[in-house]
């Protein structure tokens, strides 16, 4: 839990620094999908070096991306889903002692029409049970359609937890069909949790 802990802190001194940082958005056709996000998120905003070992999950999310824009076949173990109608990714990592590495990307429309918010989750699990890891978390970038480009942003609405006051772990799962958010609070070192949700109002995320 203290690396978790230090590595959280370490993450949100960078997003401060990173939120400034505009990223361009390629896209073909009259507006982009979750796969050009996905394409400037993992080679733009986080630098697209594979040998960055400084986010392992990420190096993991970013290979079986590009591998999958080659139009080759990920190895044992890896899945890739690309849900381009509603907007979803997921990838999934597996090993044969029950660890799983589980990276959710989703994005929604805003009201105003000129706005779009991208998230992106990352969470471990062993056995089916939540295991908070080293690079857990959950990351939110906007994308502008005047500019065509996306930067870091503040979860909207809300504020992002790792652990709750009780001491629960806190894990996300990004929706794949429909707009809310669930919000996961593991007891018992990860094997017994309840629910709230996070409802999209168009414009941010209330309980």
């Amino acid at each position: 839990m203290r690396k978790l802990t230090l590595t959280i802190i370490a993450a949100a001194l960078w997003l401060s620094a990173a939120a400034q940082e505009q990223y361009k958005v390629n896209f073909q056709g009259a507006k982009p999908n979750i796969a050009d996000f996905a394409e400037t998120y993992l080679n733009q905003a986080n630098d697209g070096e594979e040998d960055d070992c400084a986010d392992e999950s990420t190096n993991a999310f970013r290979w079986a991306w590009n591998t999958y824009r080659k139009g080759q076949k990920l190895t044992p173990g890896h899945t890739l889903t690309v849900d381009a109608k509603n907007g979803f990714i997921l990838y999934e990592s597996r090993q044969d002692d029950g660890f799983k590495l589980r990276v959710e990307m989703v994005y929604w429309n805003e009201n105003d029409g000129r706005h779009k918010l991208i998230a992106c989750g990352t969470y471990c699990f062993k056995e089916g049970t939540y295991e908070a890891g080293q690079f857990d978390g959950l990351t939110f970038l906007r994308y502008d359609s005047n500019t065509k480009t996306m930067q870091y942003t503040a979860a909207p609405g809300f504020d992002i937890q790792y652990t709750a006051d009780d001491g629960a772990w806190v894990s996300y799962d990004l929706p794949r069909q429909g707009k809310d958010i669930t919000v996961n609070y593991w007891y018992d070192q990860g094997k017994r949790k309840t629910q709230k949700t996070l409802k999209w109002n168009g414009k941010k995320f209330t309980f």
